[in-house]
């Protein structure tokens, strides 16, 4: 589900007033408006993308690009596209005013030029004007006046002219995994302290001068090993070269043993780099309790998200196809698994739940389980908290006079609402409009909705004021809605799932995931013909990422289900199969 951990945050009585009285004391807003243009030289090219000003109040060292995102903490954002923005030469600024800049600690009043567009073609300036949409503030007019650290960051779009027949704007991952302020090539600028005056004439200018650099690449070692490769189903498709990865684990004695073949788990999730054996997992690894297994973490984000949700669909294209049938083969013979589908296992959590549970329904005789955790919704009735089919508005309920956003989105273990679907909804607009946010309401509009008339995804509601749209609603029934799929299609799912189906889910899912799960739980626990035999481990008041109950401190998820994975594997093993080339 979401990339960015949970910010807790307890608030007593006596601190809620502090702050509700503190803000009805704010001055008046700043008719603010703020000019960003390019350094020269840092690009050769007009560049587009989407236009991102921080404002934060300061108060430790942290770039205010780092200070932004979910929950009660995040300092102001705002948002703008540009498209052909390009440098233009120092004479063109104009001193217009003069600010307060704190210079290594010392305030001292400077001059401050802002920029003028020149008269010829193209794009020089990017001008936010005071109604420029922003998050958690509404807009940029609404600002009070005061001292701030300012920021810009420009996440670069590139141009895709699609096997479909589209061309769309969308940032390229440069394997970041779609982290708009880490991800190399996009363009900031340092840090500016600034004073915002309340003057309606106040602009403030900001220069791009810094380009992100190229991330190092991780180091193999003895156990863990990584490959990436052009994949050519999706370049063809995208027109453009898109690249898949793994970081594979190898179990202990894998070089001793040129003739093992080994059964293999595939973990779905997020954008991972690397991982990391340590501590007693390290122990249970090298010693064969968990069995000989191995491990492969796949890397496939997309212009939409850090990840595909791995499966095909009208937006992202054929990452479904992809996957299955150039990563997981090239993995398989490179690194001698069985290759079988008795010996081959899913699993994941959050985002990687649904995905795990998706490969196992629609590639039901690839797989011999999957161990899914906290999945992302898999009933639609319970899109979170929206009922896509029968709710009008994702913010609002049904009601001819009620009209509060009350649908929350995050929440705290002990049910402290931290953001709405309203707040997620804009924040996300904010960050990137036609559903080019790189976050998680996004990749839901680009992974199970169909393509628009402009070749960007057809949004499920609309991010700004949550109307949804019914046509959009039913499609993403008939082709992602998983329990409505698994029981439409169980007398030909249904002997192919028996068994393999391991649900986990916490009571107080962070994402209010757990309501959607019980639905599909209802449904298999009911089932007769054939039964579903599928396992369910629920977490008494347990958050997101619940992946069953810990054994001991710092197990990891690995240590309880790849022992069950063995066992399965054991029991439904065909004749003749290799139970023995592994297993020293």
């Amino acid at each position: 589900m979401t990339r960015v951990p949970a910010l807790l945050l307890a608030v007593s009585a006596a601190a809620l007033l502090t702050h509700v009285t503190a803000a009805a004391k704010q001055p008046s807003p700043s008719i603010l408006s703020v000019d960003v243009k390019l350094a020269p030289g840092l690009t050769t090219e007009p560049v587009d993308g989407r236009l991102l000003v921080i404002i934060s109040r300061g108060g430790d060292t942290r770039e205010p690009r780092f200070k932004v995102g979910r929950g009660l903490t995040s300092e102001p954002l705002f948002g703008m596209d540009v498209e052909g923005l390009s440098s233009i030469p120092d004479s063109d600024y104009h001193l217009v005013q003069k600010v307060m800049i704190d210079s290594l600690g010392q305030p001292r009043e400077i001059p401050v030029r802002t920029f003028v567009e020149r008269k010829d073609s193209g794009l020089h300036v990017a001008r936010m004007s005071p109604s420029t949409r922003g998050w958690p503030v509404e807009s940029l007019g609404e600002i009070p006046p005061g001292d701030y650290v300012v920021q810009a960051v420009l996440n670069v779009y590139t141009t895709f002219h699609r096997a479909d027949g589209s061309t769309i704007k969308a940032h390229m991952d440069q394997w970041e995994g779609q982290q708009w302020n880490t991800s190399p090539g996009n363009l900031y600028s340092e840090p500016q302290s600034i004073r915002l005056t309340g003057d309606p004439q106040q602009r403030i200018g900001i220069t791009l001068n810094r380009k992100i650099p190229p991330i190092d690449p991780p180091a193999d070692t003895q156990y863990v090993k990584h490959i990436k490769f052009k994949s050519d189903i999706l370049s063809k498709w995208w027109g453009h070269d898109i690249s898949l990865g793994a970081i594979v684990v190898l179990p202990e004695g894998f070089d001793a043993h040129p003739d093992a073949r080994y059964p293999i788990a595939y973990d779905q999730g997020h954008f991972p780099t690397t991982y990391r054996l340590q501590d007693r997992f390290l122990e249970d690894w090298k010693s064969g309790k968990l069995g000989r297994f191995i491990l492969v973490l796949m890397q496939h984000p997309t212009p939409f998200y850090d990840d595909s949700y791995a499966v095909n669909s009208a937006n992202n294209g054929p990452y479904g196809d992809a996957l299955t049938q150039e990563l997981v083969p090239r993995v398989e013979k490179q690194f001698r698994a069985i290759a079988q589908p008795w010996a081959r296992f899913v699993y994941g959590g959050s985002t990687g739940g649904w995905e795990s549970l998706a490969w196992q329904v629609f590639y039901p005789d690839m797989f011999n389980g999957t161990w899914t955790f906290c999945p992302d919704p898999v009933d639609f009735r319970y899109f979170q908290m929206v009922n896509i089919y029968q709710d009008k508005n994702a913010f609002y309920p049904n009601s001819p006079w009620k009209t509060t956003a009350v649908r929350p989105w995050q929440r705290t273990p002990d049910d402290q609402v931290l953001m709405s679907q309203k707040d997620a909804s804009h924040l996300e607009e904010v960050l990137g409009t036609r559903g080019r946010s790189g976050d998680q309401m996004d990749i839901f509009n680009a992974t199970f909705g169909p393509m628009g008339d402009d070749g960007y995804p057809k949004l499920l509601y609309d991010k700004w004021t949550g109307a949804i749209d019914p046509a959009v609603a039913q499609y993403w029934k008939e082709h992602y809605d998983l329990n409505a799929i698994v029981q439409r299609d169980w007398a030909t799912l249904g002997p192919k799932l028996r068994g393999k189906l391991h649900l986990y889910v916490g009571e107080m899912d962070s994402y209010y995931l757990e309501e959607a799960a019980f639905l599909l739980k209802d449904f298999l626990d009911k089932t007769t013909d054939p039964p579903a035999d599928a396992a369910w481990d629920i977490g008494e008041r347990a958050p997101h990422c619940y992946a069953g109950k810990p054994e001991f401190a710092g197990q990891r998820p690995e240590q309880r289900i790849l022992p069950q994975m063995l066992e399965r594997m054991l029991k439904t093993a065909p004749p003749g199969a290799d139970l023995k080339s592994w297993r020293y």
